[in-house]
């Protein structure tokens, strides 16, 4: 199982990359895949990937159960709504209300789960 925990974990850091540039394609879940995968499938792919100088603190926060910082959680919930409204509005006009509405419930239980149930980072001040 390890070589597919591992495949599955590099696949789901390039989308997490991508999602750094696509808007629609987000990148924190897909780390947060990739962290649990390496996590089963290699102790080295896994310290990589916690000690990267730019992913590597939000995710040690969040496997700590720390959560992460209110800025985090207030730019995904803007990109999260930006970019559903965009696509709601586009199936809208072409396929009808059903697609956009299911997506509306989708968009709702992220921000419910980002929002009441991952804690919030509080950071020390210097």
């Amino acid at each position: 199982m390890k070589p597919f925990y591992n495949l599955v974990g590099a696949l789901a850091v390039l989308l997490g990359i991508l999602g750094l540039f696509l808007p629609l394609l987000p990148t924190t879940p897909f780390l947060l895949l990739a962290s649990w995968c390496f996590a089963r499938g290699s102790e080295r792919l896994h310290g990589w990937l916690l000690s990267h100088r730019v992913f590597g603190e939000y995710l040690r926060n969040f496997e700590a159960g720390r959560g992460i910082p209110l800025k985090a959680k207030i730019v995904a919930t803007l990109m999260l709504w930006a970019s559903l409204l965009v696509t709601m509005q586009r199936l809208y006009e072409t396929r009808g209300p059903a697609l956009p509405a299911l997506l509306a419930l989708v968009g709702a239980g992220v921000s419910l789960y980002l929002w009441r149930f991952l804690p919030t980072l509080r950071l020390e001040r210097r």
